[in-house]
């Protein structure tokens, strides 16, 4: 077994955890921001006069208007926040476990899985709510022309909402509404994921030893079940978050009273085609990122150790025989000790127990 294969078999450490995780969260964003968009638009879209009958019309629509680049408009706030969000997330996750079981070798059951997975999704919110608010707002802009928008990008759009509203009833509106979607999403997110693992591993087999394909059907299904769950307070989130001010007093309260009143119970599904088409590939490119990127790490850092570990080698070999020419020279031995009473050579043999007064310089250097 080569040394990668070993390091593989050990525990990322929190550094390559955090930098593989930012990378998988991009590529989730990346790969899954033009269906969001989509998703955003026809559940704000007005229900007198629907501008979009569908996803596919919506796509059109958005492509002709606003060209390609309408599809990834608001991308920018959840790129910069995704990879402390899954800090923050398996930070959280981390916390409910140790608060369910005392024993970290532990396996945790799926009602367990379930409850810490709760418990990120609160860790979370505090970074998603913002982002989420300004993501939606550049989201339901319309044109192609920029400067005929009314935010020209995430930090103007984040200055306006300050100056018209404050910190937490502007730039945090609509936190309440993104603590009633991720709470419960996490909890089944992570559930979903741990008992697919664990159904989908043979007897005898550690989970390091899954398929790829297996490891991507389990994120994939975990990524579906995640979004089943979040749609209906999403559709919540997004109309609240992208109302004009006072449209909604009473905050998601009003605006589930508007919705079962006037659109029936089926208006908090709406968008959940374009959900149902991103969230299996979207969490699939995650997961792929992750474990690329974690196998460059754990390769980078192994040859950076073995460099490091032959470097210091070289230098103790150039040391020893530093003073073994100290020791095999009498005269060189005199004049240091002319120079200093106190010989600094016996000091050095003294301090370095690697040298041998028996060993001969081919011994040395070997």
């Amino acid at each position: 077994m080569s040394e990668l294969d070993k390091l593989e078999k050990k525990s990322p450490s929190l550094l390559k955890s955090f930098i593989a995780g930012g990378v998988g969260g991009m590529a989730l964003v990346a790969s899954g921001h033009p269906l969001d968009t989509i998703k955003v638009r026809l559940q704000t879209q007005p229900r007198d006069f629907p501008v979009y009958t569908g996803v596919i019309d919506c796509a059109k629509k958005t492509i002709t208007k606003e060209g390609v680049r309408g599809l990834y408009k608001g991308m920018t706030a959840p790129i910069v926040g995704i990879t402390p969000l899954y800090a923050v997330c398996f930070w959280g996750f981390n916390i409910g476990r140790k608060i369910q079981v005392k024993n970290s070798a532990d396996v945790l059951t799926p009602l367990q899985n379930w409850n810490a997975g709760m418990v990120a999704g609160v860790f979370t919110t505090v970074i998603m709510a913002p982002g989420e608010r300004i993501k939606c707002l550049l989201q339901i802009q319309q044109g192609k022309d920029p400067s005929q928008a009314r935010f020209a990008g995430p930090l103007d759009c984040a200055k306006q909402i300050y100056k018209e509203a404050g910190l937490f009833r502007g730039i945090y509106k609509g936190t309440f509404a993104t603590l009633l979607r991720d709470v419960p999403a996490s909890g089944m997110y992570f559930m979903s994921y741990e008992l697919l693992l664990t159904n989908l591993t043979a007897d005898g087999q550690g989970r390091d030893e899954l398929s790829p394909f297996r490891i991507l059907l389990a994120g994939g299904t975990a990524g579906i079940l995640n979004w089943l769950v979040a749609i209906g307070p999403d559709t919540l989130k997004s109309r609240l978050q992208t109302a004009p001010e006072g449209t909604y007093p009473n905050g998601i309260r009003s605006v589930f009273l508007d919705l079962m009143k006037n659109e029936g119970p089926l208006s908090l599904f709406r968008g959940i085609a374009p959900v149902m088409i991103r969230a299996f590939p979207a969490n699939a490119v995650s997961i792929i990122f992750v474990y690329l990127i974690m196998f460059m790490l754990f390769a980078c850092f192994s040859f950076v150790k073995d460099l490091a570990f032959k470097l210091k080698n070289s230098f103790l070999y150039m040391w020893r025989f530093y003073l073994w020419l100290n020791y095999l020279h009498p005269m060189h031995h005199f004049i240091l000790k002319s120079i200093n009473p106190v010989s600094h050579v016996d000091d050095s043999f003294s301090k370095f127990k690697l040298l041998s007064f028996n060993e001969r310089p081919v011994d040395l250097c070997s």
